[in-house]
């Protein structure tokens, strides 16, 4: 693997000294080692890291294969409360040793159902320091780490609503439904994303509280993430394609989007808010010229040194001289001036190279060192860029007008319907840093514990995006006396102190017809004040009710897996089955068992309730060698005389997980399809795995049959949102 404009470019750059340059190169023809990380609020990712820690690592020490030794995995040293977890060994010794195929199977659970998430170690810096500065520095990656954040002090099975929310945004409409899916481990009632070019971002209206004239103003931000598209040469470790393409010019290209997203971010965020701007390219015309550029452009900014925070991580500064390449060739100049002067007369104004690709004169005033570069070869990594910056105050109009120009809408640029643009036949999209977790480029997106007054200089989409093919459904709030929510409250015992008037359905009817989505009050303000096209708003909110159909339902409305934590503070404990962990094994085992299978205590309190959706907790202790750390709160299906576990496809998954965790193996009746399939090919002399079918599950809007049940689609496909 070798490239050689990518060398001769680097080295004109002096990214790094001369004696680690070999070091630098070498450790980026290495494969990238797998790192994950335990997600979740706090209590979760503690307790899953322990077993982590505690049952699986020992197994792994000191191991030998084919006659090698196979280091275990280990924490990844500078991340907060060792939640994020690094190991390097080739994938047979995955697929052969038993400790490691039993380590693996346990991470791929996990990972499946959200509670570990794998991710470039690199990557995870962002919301890091996003969040340190005043916020639970709880795990997370990017969307998922700020949500996470948001909800760092929730527990299992008890999920609060923050008056915060976040926003997470990408331009790409599959990579939008993608997010929404990967977000989902973590189900908010604040949670937002978006489709929207975040250069062109349109603004936010909320309402001015107390109402004044107009009773509308901006929405501004306290935070903002800005994972910005990038040629993405830090990520050659695992995308080798890469190698071959990469070209210096392709940073040229993208400065000009990368600082229109960055100024965008800076003109909506609060007085005293943060932004955090990362790309995983090294190229300092993607860094630090767009920094550079931005500071100049829009007054009252600066950057923060976070150099002292998590001291263990080994960074080096930004860096404050470089030097654009002006063509393919490589040829240099040292300044814009310098390299207009090359060019024929009839080519000055038509050249793409604008006066930022350069340092600007005041560099030395701007601070870029405060700025991070994470290189390869330093722990074992990707490579990255990060900068945070903090609005100190706001500009006046007059200093706005004089450093940026006046803009308004008619000034903007029109959001381009082209396709991506190619950099050297490479398409932009596929040289971007793609994460194994989220699997998106997060363009914008923002934490905000609460709406402040912004500037009213806003920028105003130049074109409605009814224009644009939006065909997402719309967002109707249902009145609190709703017949459909009356029953839905009355039958799952939810108690008045539940925020009902935040319930929404999505149909062009507006009636509760499939599913009912909870949001907290600043997401109704901004759907209640925005046209949800205009915004291209593709999901608000979580889902918690579904309709359930069927001769022992009736027509009626069941909490699903992920409206269980957020339901909980709203049920007393006199209507909340408790079962112990053999209930839990019977349940496990078997699809729908008969209530003549569990013990008598338990048979007799589900003998006198009413067919339907009911609620079960099985408290945390040890029995019979079997320790559940936590309470666990699932619901379950009374029909007839059988019950069964109401999980939805991903919580499928977590049943598997969870009888990993608990019994050693997995126990339900797909798993010991499984197990059984494997013992015969083993017998027959065959190695390869037999693939199981999973049992037939509940459908929404069918009488229930004694199978585990299924919520809905995958979060984030397009027939979520289509109610009929």
């Amino acid at each position: 693997m070798n490239n050689a404009r990518f060398e001769s470019y680097y080295k004109t750059q002096s990214i790094i000294p001369e004696d680690q340059w070999d070091a630098f190169l070498n450790t980026l023809r290495e494969p990238l080692p797998t790192t994950f990380r335990v997600a979740g609020s706090r209590q979760v990712a503690r307790a899953l890291s322990e077993v982590v820690r505690d049952t699986y690592i020992p197994n792994l020490t000191d191991l030998v294969f084919e006659g090698e030794a196979i280091p275990p995995p280990r924490q990844i040293p500078w991340y907060p409360d060792g939640l994020a977890w690094q190991f390097n060994v080739p994938k047979k010794v995955l697929r052969k040793h038993p400790e490691f195929k039993k380590f693996h199977s346990f991470l791929v659970y996990e990972t499946e159902v959200g509670n570990i998430s794998r991710q470039e170690a690199v990557s995870m810096l962002p919301p890091l320091f996003l969040q340190v500065i005043d916020m639970c520095a709880a795990p997370g990656s990017k969307t998922a780490q700020l949500l996470e954040a948001l909800h760092a002090d929730d527990d299992v099975n008890s999920s609060s609503i923050p008056s915060g929310i976040v926003i997470a945004n990408d331009t790409d409409p599959k990579r939008t439904h993608l997010l929404i899916h990967q977000s989902s481990r973590l189900p908010s009632p604040s949670f937002m994303v978006m489709n929207l070019d975040a250069s062109n971002m349109p603004n936010i209206k909320v309402p001015h509280e107390p109402p004044q004239g107009s009773n509308l103003r901006n929405l501004v931000f306290d935070r903002i993430l800005c994972d910005v598209p990038c040629s993405g040469d830090g990520t050659m470790r695992k995308n080798v394609a890469i190698w071959k393409h990469w070209s210096p010019l392709d940073g040229n290209g993208l400065h000009s989007l990368q600082l229109r997203i960055l100024k965008r971010a800076m003109r909506v965020l609060a007085k005293g808010g943060r932004i955090v701007y990362s790309t995983c390219s090294l190229n300092p015309v993607e860094n630090e010229a767009v920094i550079a550029a931005a500071l100049n452009d829009i007054p009252g900014f600066t950057l923060i040194d976070v150099s002292s925070l998590y001291p263990q991580l080994i960074r080096k500064p930004g860096m404050t001289y470089w030097k654009p390449p002006v063509d393919k060739e490589l040829n240099f100049s040292d300044s814009y001036e310098g390299y207009l002067e090359s060019l024929p007369e009839e080519r000055r104004k038509t050249t793409k190279m604008v006066k930022t690709h350069w340092p600007p004169d005041n560099v030395d005033e701007l601070y870029l060192d405060r700025c991070m570069r994470l290189y390869p070869h330093l722990q074992d990594t990707g490579g990255f860029f990060v900068a945070v910056l903090e609005r100190v105050e706001f500009p006046s109009a007059s200093e706005r007008t004089h450093k940026e120009g006046k803009r308004t809408a008619e000034h903007l640029e029109e959001p381009s319907t082209a396709k991506k643009p190619r950099i050297n036949e490479v398409e932009v999209e596929d040289i971007m840093d793609q994460d194994e977790s989220a699997a998106v480029s997060i363009s914008a997106s923002a934490l905000v514990p609460e709406p402040e007054q912004g500037e009213k200089d806003g920028v105003e989409p130049a074109e409605s995006a009814n224009d644009t093919g939006f065909k997402e459904p719309p967002y109707t709030y249902l009145p609190r006396d709703d017949p459909s929510v009356v029953a839905c409250l009355e039958k799952l015992n939810i108690n008045s102190s539940f925020p009902a008037h935040n319930l929404l359905v999505r149909n062009p009817t507006g009636e509760a017809a499939r599913s009912m989505y909870l949001t907290n009050d600043l997401v109704r303000k901004i759907i209640g004040s925005n046209d949800y096209t205009r915004l291209r708003l593709v999901t608000a909110g979580t889902k918690i009710f579904g309709r359930q159909e069927g001769k022992s339902a009736g027509s009626s409305f069941r909490v699903l897996g992920d409206g269980i934590p957020v339901v909980m503070p709203y049920i007393a404990d006199e209507h909340i089955v408790t079962a112990d962990i053999e209930m839990l094994r019977v349940l496990m085992e078997g699809y729908y068992p008969l209530l003549t299978a569990f013990n008598q205590e338990f048979r007799r309190t589900l003998e006198i309730k009413s067919p339907g959706n009911h609620i079960v907790r099985f408290p945390a202790g040890d029995r019979d060698g079997v320790n559940l750390s936590h309470d666990l709160v699932v619901p379950i299906w009374k029909s007839g005389m059988s019950l069964g576990l109401m999980i939805d496809k991903k919580t499928k998954r977590s049943v598997n997980a969870l009888s990993l965790r608990l019994f050693g193996r997995d126990i339900t009746t797909v798993g010991q399809q499984k197990a059984k399939s494997q013992n015969e090919n083993q017998a027959r002399g065959d190695q390869t795995e037999t693939p199981v079918e999973h049992a037939p599950m509940v459908e929404e809007g069918k009488e229930p049959t004694p199978v585990i049940g299924d919520d809905d689609n995958v979060p984030g496909e397009v027939e979520e949102n289509s109610e009929t």
